[in-house]
């Protein structure tokens, strides 16, 4: 067993960050992160009230005039430092990731800590590039040029299945625009993003631009996306959640972005490598524990592979070690909490009446919040386990004969964030990159992400962009500018309102 994070100690202060320094919360009530692997207790801290929001949201307001006056240069220098610290304290962060969330420490190591530092680099070069339109004279008396500005305070709200991540996300491309944040992470995983804003500042970031606040979702959640100072909202979670926030927000008429549940198609045609789609479908189910909204989670096979597919998964998934976060050699870790562990195995049991387990199921018998990995065959595309997302290490697979029938089925769910589609054919993976409805489609791959690529959804998935260029359009706010040209005092429209030509 490797070292852990000592948050207890890191974090004695208190586990609010506003305005550059940690503070205690002031709500009166406390909150345990627990680590899921143990069971043990990791951090006790105080939640923070409405109080401590109105005090983050006024140390970001405060920060606004000068972050959004530094030149695109001043603050992409700011975020390559950010970079820089990051990157020398990359194993600190694997370590406090996976003591949190029970990832396993391979998973921190190679992908939520590497990741993230790519993203901040990213954006580090991308405030240097928030361009409108060209200038021209789109009317003969008059010069047009199109203004990108940053919106103000943004109130985030990230979820606790890539603590890390979910707040590179949110706050990255918020402050190369120009804005301030005050970021809520859930509470069961606020120890990256704490680091995270102590990151910042240590990179020379202003105190005031990158706040975070850890406070139950119907206190300070909810006060923080209602606050009247808070210009933007972005918000990734539960589609249920999402529906709250969103009715939040517009009656405060603010910016929002939605980045909500996913239910993944993966779609095996007829003459994809088996081998690459057997191995990409238990790679694409159990990342994160299952702990993915983009998480393969539908695996529709054409019924010439189905037999060889379903055996090729429950094999591999056979391979798949549990066991502690913090040892190298482990594959798979724990749930968030008991709680979810329960919710997925209760999804299984029911399945029992109407489908059948191949592989897993069950829970093996320790202290931490595990489940084994878990593939169920021959259910009905319209039974809870096909249409529900279950957030955990289950894939379930079903048939299909001709292409129409995959995509319709693909296409069958009120999600939409992410799909993939498995062929040797050019043809056939052109059109389910048409045809599939999903802010992602992988052709023979399920899961990779690019700093450079937009990550959002369609339908019930939610709306706007994390990552990439495109996610400037949800952080600025696009400005006209017109200029007479003529020097005219009495312009030829005005005879629409007095006298005549």
């Amino acid at each position: 067993m490797g070292d852990r994070f000592s948050a207890q100690d890191r974090f004695a202060v208190g586990a609010q960050y506003i305005g550059g320094e940690l503070r205690p919360g002031t709500s009166g009530q406390q909150h345990t992160v627990i680590d899921p692997a143990t069971g043990e207790q990791v951090l006790t801290y105080d939640l923070a009230s409405s109080a401590d929001v109105d005090a983050a949201v006024a140390a970001a307001s405060a920060a606004f005039p000068g972050w959004a006056g530094a030149t695109p240069g001043e603050r992409s220098d700011a975020m390559h430092r950010f970079a820089a610290v990051l990157t020398e304290r990359a194993e600190e962060f694997a370590q406090a990731e996976s003591l949190q969330c029970g990832k396993p420490i391979k998973l921190s190591r190679e992908f939520d800590v590497p990741g993230s530092i790519d993203n901040t680099a990213y954006f580090a070069g991308a405030a240097r590039h928030l361009q409108g339109q060209s200038a021209g004279e789109y009317s003969a008396d008059h010069t047009s040029y199109v203004r990108r500005e940053p919106i103000g305070v943004v109130g985030s709200i990230a979820p606790w299945n890539y603590p890390l991540q979910m707040a590179a996300w949110k706050v990255l491309p918020a402050i190369a625009a120009g804005n301030t944040i005050v970021l809520k992470p859930a509470e069961l995983t606020p120890l990256t993003s704490l680091l995270f804003a102590q990151a910042a500042t240590d990179a020379g970031i202003p105190d005031g631009v990158v706040n975070i606040i850890t406070g139950a979702g119907r206190d300070a959640g909810e006060h923080l996306v209602g606050h009247a100072d808070v210009a933007m909202t972005s918000f990734t979670g539960s589609t249920a959640v999402g529906k709250r926030v969103a009715e939040i927000a517009t009656s405060t008429v603010k910016r929002l972005h939605l980045e909500l549940g996913g239910k993944a198609p993966f779609v095996v045609f007829d003459d994809a490598d088996l081998e690459a789609a057997v191995h990409g479908a238990v790679a694409g189910a159990l990342i994160n524990t299952g702990q993915d909204c983009t998480a393969a989670t539908r695996a529709y096979v054409q019924r010439p592979l189905y037999d060889a597919f379903v055996q090729g998964v429950a094999d591999l998934m056979e391979t798949v070690r549990l066991g502690d976060p913090f040892d190298a050699s482990t594959d798979l870790g724990p749930l968030i909490s008991h709680a979810q562990r329960d919710r997925v195995a209760g999804f299984v049991d029911r399945a029992r009446g109407y489908a059948r387990v191949v592989t897993g199921g069950t829970a093996p018998d320790n202290d931490g919040a595990y489940y084994r990995p878990t593939l169920i065959a021959d259910a009905a595309q319209d039974s809870e386990i096909v249409q529900a997302e279950i957030f955990g290490p289950v894939l379930v697979v079903l048939p299909f004969d001709s292409d129409d029938e995959g995509i319709r089925l693909a296409n069958d769910t009120p999600y939409g964030l992410a799909a993939s589609a498995w062929s040797r054919d050019v043809y056939r993976t052109g059109r389910a990159t048409r045809e599939i409805q999903a802010g992602c489609v992988w052709i023979n791959d399920h899961i990779p992400i690019l700093s450079e690529m937009p990550h959002g959804g369609y339908k019930a998935s939610g709306f706007g962009k994390d990552m990439s260029a495109y996610s400037f359009e949800e952080y600025t706010q696009v400005k006209h500018v017109m200029y007479d040209n003529t020097a005219v005092a009495r312009k030829d429209w005005h005879r629409t309102v007095f006298g005549t030509r």
